[in-house]
């Protein structure tokens, strides 16, 4: 059953007129008839009888009257305690994270979050190294290392995809690339091996060394704007260059990397209203964007 039919027999049985309801409801009038309508064919019977005084309720439309009312008790006391909570939540949350998904996926979305909570405070730490809960650097923490020990309440977030990217101008001008084998000449854009932070970024050991890495950085952002600018090939997460028009996807039926995301939390941290809201959030943000993170957008 529609909850939104009831809404309309509601006001109908309150108000006696068609006009009425609608513009209590904000709505036209035939708008409250077809609703009315959808709901007497659902239900099987006829709830009103119009009369020259309005419509009054039939038999069938007394005996429906407080069930409807108890929905309409249930969703105002759910909807009032979600206003209680919006208003309520307060204070500061800080979020670790890596660099990329921080920065693409996290900053837009949580600019959402925070105008559904105008009174917290969100911490965005969208770093390219580890963060470490264990040192209070943030409450939520996005990593690619699972820990294997711990008083953390623990997650797999996502798992996300990268593939292999370049510019149109530096593929026109170096040879072709028709397989695996044929990378290795190719220039690359990477980390900076002796700094990298998780055994994850290892990349290229996947697929064999380059010849020539001739732009390395930190900053898997960076490396994208090198790669985008025509420095040479680079590994990059479908969610962040997909959408990058001066890129193109290289091999990408035959070469992709696989990753997974992990978000931990201090088990003394899981009961404060504003930690369950964001951790919430988070997830239900990830599950939504996969498509986009697993390459398929």
């Amino acid at each position: 059953m529609d909850w939104d039919n009831l809404r309309y027999f509601l006001e109908l049985s309150r108000t006696r007129k068609l006009t009425a309801a609608a513009r209590r409801l904000e709505v036209d009038h035939t708008t409250v008839s077809r609703r009315i309508q959808a709901l007497e064919k659902s239900l099987g019977a006829q709830l009103f009888t119009r009369e020259t005084s309005g419509y009054s309720l039939t038999e069938a439309g007394r005996s429906l009257l407080p069930q409807a009312e108890a929905m309409e008790s249930a969703c105002s006391a759910i909807e009032r305690e979600r206003e209680e909570q919006t208003e309520m939540l307060s204070g500061h949350v800080r979020i670790g994270v890596t660099e990329g998904y921080g920065s693409v996926m996290l900053a837009p979305q949580l600019a959402e979050f925070t105008q559904r909570y105008p009174h917290l405070g969100i911490d965005l730490l969208a770093v390219p190294r580890t963060m470490h809960l264990s040192r209070r650097e943030a409450d939520i923490v996005i990593t690619l290392d699972r820990p294997e020990r711990g008083p953390f309440i623990i997650t797999r977030l996502t798992d996300y995809v990268l593939r292999l990217y370049a510019s149109p101008s530096y593929l026109q001008a170096h040879a072709p690339i028709t397989s695996r084998e044929t990378l290795r000449s190719h220039r690359f854009v990477s980390y900076i091996d002796d700094l990298l932070y998780s055994k994850e970024l290892f990349y290229l050991d996947e697929i064999g060394k380059p010849l020539q890495v001739s732009l390395r950085s930190t900053s898997i952002l960076a490396q994208q704007q090198a790669a985008a600018a025509g420095a040479g090939i680079a590994i990059l997460p479908a969610f962040a260059a997909e959408a990058d028009p001066r890129l193109q996807p290289i091999l990408s039926d035959s070469i992709e990397f696989t990753r997974t995301f992990w978000m931990l939390m201090p088990i003394e941290l899981k009961d404060i209203a504003r930690m369950k809201a964001t951790w919430t959030y988070l997830r239900e943000m990830a599950d939504s964007q996969q498509d986009l993170l697993l390459g398929r957008a």
